[in-house]
């Protein structure tokens, strides 16, 4: 796919501040068209399932998490009585919907209560990572630049050509299924990619998406000072030469190291959203117009690219640990709200980290598939054969600048409480990283292609391995959520995958709390294996329900939002064993990319654990994360080995020893 080189189309107004309702924004998608958003006006509605339907797919999710037969009881009760006392509630949703016929009736609420209102600070909490493989056609024997500025400059190269083809509309929507003609996507999200930025508020924050005809450049963090720097051509949008993109990046690295000394404003995006949007303010107080200036030409960047010129990571838990939050060394080397934010260090190591309140993961997948299809090597071949000409560019002295810059004296003034702001969202900052812990379980034992072979669905099964993992961990089972997108229907985001059912508390207790090392007993293994297999179809069961818009939890959301103020709630939202099922001990998501060497994002609940994850052919990937006091991720990623490799034996004993003549 070949980037065009017809000009990106301006848009109507120049910045467009959004505040959650992608209803507002939709203008765009006709003005831009173009393949992507040709789909648009002919994707379907997000359906409301009926009240009975949603309660006989919740209960079984749910009665396996009871403390007692008691509790098990008054939920049957309270769930029997729902669908009389939600009868006007759900009256009330199917309304909604026919209002907001041109959407979907859940996309506002989701993107503000969910996203835009929530007040914890994004990172950890809101933020996910993806950490790319290594480059392999970097320069062997160093040169005068860093192999991350070489890494970051191809990076930018690739990402100017796919920003191209996503601002002209000229990149094809995507589409899923084997048989043509294939669903369609929504591709809403995508307006929110590029030359986009979060706007910390009080109470709700706000989302500013940028002309990208009006803005060809893209910023650099470097020793956490932030710089502005063209990227690509201003007449047509096509990639600079990747030798003054590369000339670019080192002037930023050289610049960190001298000028003025500022505080370190990154970590103003880091903190509770309040206080962002406190800081936000006094910064634009002190600063006034050309700190409003400075900010525009922040937010209206491309993207940001941080050269992280302190870090040599050399794992998987390293680089991880950089690309999650930057950690208690670069931390200071991000500005949280930008939409999106690669990440390059010292050693040639590369990743990205997302904004997630107005876009999810798969769009972003699509550009980072796009820029780590091509090395290094390819793109500067591809460069060089275009034959242009670098001394025909501004120098990188002139056109590099420093954003904040000019602001240095206002700042810094006596008058100024920007430091004050500083030091506390560092101090917050740093007990944040501090009290999390991440560990990667890289389990090279067997993969897709082995799990295909024993007859199940590889994601079913791996998530059966992490409900027995997590079983032996805490002891119980704890509520389950598998991320599963609806973007076939318009605006649509994700719904929720339970994997908690009969069948996997079923599995889990057979299999016991530690490996009870009876698979020679042909009975008790054909038993585990049905129990795999029930396990492994009732998940992939509920998945296919989900990715039609027939889960539970946004419909029961949706009825609850749906009750007024006096109005009395019925009895099943406040019913402990309700609250205890959609509690997210184990918030799970399942990426597989062949350039990805890791990914992931934070826990969901204090007593839980973020855990992202990647099936590859021959080996897994798990990312654990939770609150370092408990523990969890190392003693998990040790128990996710031990389940998948005693399932493995289960069916390797059943088939029996294969002849090798």
């Amino acid at each position: 796919m070949n980037a065009t080189t017809n000009n990106i189309k301006s848009w109507p107004h120049p910045m467009v501040e959004s505040h959650g309702d992608y209803r507002a924004e939709a203008y765009l998608e006709d003005h831009i068209g173009g393949k992507l958003y040709s789909a648009q006006h002919s994707l379907p509605r997000l359906p409301i399932p009926a009240i009975a339907d949603t309660i006989s797919r919740f209960l079984p999710t749910a009665l396996p998490l009871a403390k007692s037969e008691e509790e098990k009881q008054t939920l049957i009760k309270a769930c029997e009585e729902f669908e009389g006392q939600a009868g006007e509630l759900q009256k009330r949703l199917l309304e909604r919907k026919d209002e907001m016929k041109d959407s979907s009736w859940l996309q506002l609420w989701w993107n503000t209560l969910g996203y835009l209102q929530v007040r914890d600070p994004v990172v950890v909490n809101v933020s996910y990572f993806f950490n790319f493989s290594d480059d392999g056609t970097l320069p062997q024997i160093p040169s005068d630049k860093s192999l991350g500025v070489l890494r970051a400059a191809s990076l930018l190269y690739s990402t100017a050509q796919f920003r191209q083809l996503v601002a002209s509309g000229e990149l094809p929507h995507e589409a899923i299924g084997r048989k043509e003609p294939k669903t369609a996507l929504c591709s809403a999200a995508y307006k929110y990619m590029f030359n986009a930025c979060r706007v910390p508020r009080k109470d709700e924050d706000t989302y500013r998406i940028y002309d990208p005809s009006l803005n060809s450049h893209v910023i650099v963090a470097c020793g956490g000072k932030f710089f502005s720097v063209d990227f690509v051509e201003k007449g047509n949008g096509e990639p600079l030469p990747l030798e003054v993109i590369e000339e670019r990046l080192q002037t930023c690295v050289e610049m960190s190291k001298s000028g003025p000394s500022l505080p370190m404003l990154g970590y103003l995006t880091s903190d509770d959203r309040d206080k962002c949007a406190e800081a936000r303010e006094e910064l634009l107080r002190v600063g006034g117009s050309k700190m409003e200036e400075a900010l525009k030409v922040l937010e209206s960047g491309a993207l940001l690219i941080c050269l992280d010129e302190n870090e040599t990571p050399v794992s998987k838990k390293q680089s991880s640990e950089i690309l999650f939050t930057g950690g208690l060394t670069s931390g200071h080397n991000r500005w949280f709200d930008k939409s999106i934010q690669l990440i390059c260090t010292n050693n040639g190591k590369a990743g990205m980290t997302g904004e997630h309140s107005m876009m999810d993961g798969m769009p972003v997948v699509g550009f980072c598939d796009y820029i780590t299809k091509r090395s290094y090597g390819e793109v500067a071949a591809q460069s060089s054969n275009k034959g242009a000409n670098a001394g025909g560019y501004e120098s990188a002295d002139q056109n590099v600048k420093d954003i904040f810059g000019d602001c240095v004296a206002e700042l810094t003034s006596t008058g100024s409480d920007v430091a004050t702001h500083v030091v506390n969202t560092k101090s917050n900052f740093d007990k944040l990283v501090s009290a999390h812990e991440l560990q990667v379980q890289s389990f090279q034992g067997y993969g897709s292609s082995a799990i295909k072979k024993m007859g199940y669905s590889p994601d079913a099964y791996v998530q059966m391995a992490i409900q027995l993992a997590t079983y032996r961990l805490w002891g119980e089972q704890g509520g389950t959520y598998e991320a599963t997108q609806v973007r076939p229907f318009l605006h649509g985001r994700t719904e929720t995958t339970r994997t908690v059912s009969p069948a996997s508390e079923a599995f889990i207790k057979t299999m016991g709390l530690r490996p009870k090392r009876d698979e020679m007993d042909a009975s008790k293994r054909t038993e585990k294996l049905e129990l795999v297999r029930e396990g492994v179809s009732s998940h992939a069961k509920y998945i296919g329900a989900a990715a039609k818009g027939m889960g539970v939890d946004r419909h029961l959301l949706g009825l609850a939002l749906s009750v007024k103020d006096g109005e009395t709630a019925p009895p099943l939202f406040s019913h402990p064993l309700y609250a205890r099922a959609k509690t997210w001990r184990v918030s799970t998501s399942h990426l597989t990319h062949p350039r990805f060497d890791s990914w992931g994002y934070g826990e969901v609940t204090p007593n839980g654990v973020g855990l992202a994850y990647s099936i590859h052919p021959n080996n897994c990937m798990f990312c654990v994360t939770s609150l370092r006091e408990h523990d969890w991720p190392e003693r998990l990623s040790h128990l996710l080995e031990e389940a998948l490799l005693e399932m493995q034996t289960l069916d390797v004993i059943e088939k029996g020893p294969t002849s090798k003549l």
